[in-house]
Parts: structure tokens; sequence; C-alpha cells
């Protein structure tokens, strides 16, 4: 089956499906996500695949939403899922250990993404950024249950509410990302780390997944963020900060 949006590729129980809109900086839009959606949960019934593996194309790893281009939202019916619903659709109830390895740019929805996965390897070269309050945003894809259990408190309101962007060493400090390789090691660490897991006995490794995910609540706290997302939206500081990205000038915030 071929895919517009994503490569993919399975080799010893290893599937690695790779993000693959590189003139956008794999940018998300809703093609993205379906197609994300629909892979991910294939290779869960197969038994061909044990470990799955996600990495972006080129420079980056993901811009984040897509700005310039909807996906078809606005030809999708009212009850479709948003682009947030659907990425987190693709990836919450996957019962298979999912590793992130992490190229270049993560960048507000490319960061909470990676947030999903079980496990997340860094190149040196990447940079981690929730830009989701200067844009008069919420953080989403369930990113305010995770952030606050992997980084403490104290560095989630940081990174959400000052939006600053930080490198692979401080990532890898807060416990953002669990290892950081050289650049041309990323794939190889990534596929070397599935390769190990995917030697075990695959029931044992499911089982455990879900025992270490079991007491979260994390479907309660992805309701918040969408109630917050959806009254955020409309407000005159969200279109004034999409304004001035895309005419790339300082916006001017009102508090309304």
């Amino acid at each position: 089956m071929t895919h517009d949006t994503l490569k993919v590729s399975t080799d010893d129980f290893v599937t690695t499906v790779t993000l693959s809109r590189p003139e956008r900086l794999n940018a998300l839009n809703h093609q993205l996500a379906d197609e994300l959606y629909e892979v991910l949960h294939a290779c869960d019934q197969n038994d061909d695949t044990r470990v799955l593996i996600i990495t972006g194309e080129g420079r980056g790893f993901s811009a984040g939403a897509d700005l310039k281009d909807r996906g078809g939202a606005n030809d999708s019916p009212s009850n479709a899922p948003t682009l947030g619903e659907r990425l987190y659709q693709a990836l919450v109830d996957i019962e298979k250990p999912v590793i992130a390895a992490i190229n270049g740019v993560a960048v507000g929805g490319g960061c909470t993404l990676t947030l999903l996965c079980d496990i997340r390897v860094a190149a040196e070269s990447a940079k981690f950024q929730l830009p989701f309050t200067k844009l008069g945003l919420s953080a989403e894809l369930g990113s305010t249950y995770l952030l606050p259990r992997l980084l403490g408190m104290g560095k989630a309101m940081e990174l959400v509410l000052t939006s600053k962007m930080i490198d692979a060493k401080e990532a890898l400090d807060i416990g953002l990302v669990n290892q950081v390789v050289a650049d041309d090691e990323l794939l190889s660490t990534a596929t070397e780390m599935a390769r190990q897991i995917a030697s075990f006995p695959p029931v044992s490794v499911r089982m455990n997944k879900a025992g270490l995910k079991l007491g979260a609540d994390m479907a309660g706290q992805f309701r918040y963020e969408n109630m917050a997302l959806n009254i955020l939206h409309k407000t005159d500081d969200a279109k004034e900060a999409a304004a001035a990205f895309r005419e790339k000038r300082d916006p001017v915030f009102t508090g309304r």
C-alpha cells in the first residue's frame, strides 16, 4: 500500500514510518494524520511488526501543524476528527512499542507527537519547541498530561509558558528524550534498540507496555485540551498571532 505523506519499510520485525513532506519540514496535515493512523493500526495487528520507529525525512522531524495547508479540513464532515484528534487517535492505543527517532526540529505538534511515543532518541542537531502559548493556543496531544510526568511540573511549566526552543542536550538533561546520538547514528541506534525489543516475547512486550500505561488518565486531559483549543482558536489574540506569523512581524496582543 502506497502513501503520499509517509514512507514505510519493515525489516526483522521492525517497521520504520518516515514522515515524508520534506518540502514542508514534515508539517502535519489531515492527510498525514489519516495515513499515520492507518499505518500504525495496521502494523499493530500485523505479526510482521513487533516494534515501530517514527522519524522524519530531510532536515527536520516535523515543524508542527501546517498553517498553510489545512489538509482538506474545510471539506471534512462537521463530525470528522480535528487534526489533533486524529494524531492522538493514531498513537494513543497502539499496543506495540513506538520509538521516535528525532532528527532536526520538532516544533509544536511535531514535538507533542514524540511524547505519544514510548521512547525518544534524538540526533545531536535536534531542537524542540512548544510554542502554543505565544501563538495564543493550548498545548495538545495529551502533552499537558505527559509533560509533567516526564519533566516534573516546574520544567513543564517553563517549556510551555516561555515557548522557548531547546537543543538536544537540554532535552536529555530534563528528561524530554531518552538518548542523544550523533546525527549519522540516529536511525541505526533507534533500529538497534527496536531489534533488541523485537527479540523478546511479543506478548510480554505488549503487556509490560500496557502495565506501565495503566494508570494514565490521558483521555480526560485530552478532552480538556480540546475544549481549551476550541475556546482559544476564537480569540482575537490567537488570530493576531497567526497573522503576525504569516506576515513575519511582532504580534500585538490585547487580551481578547
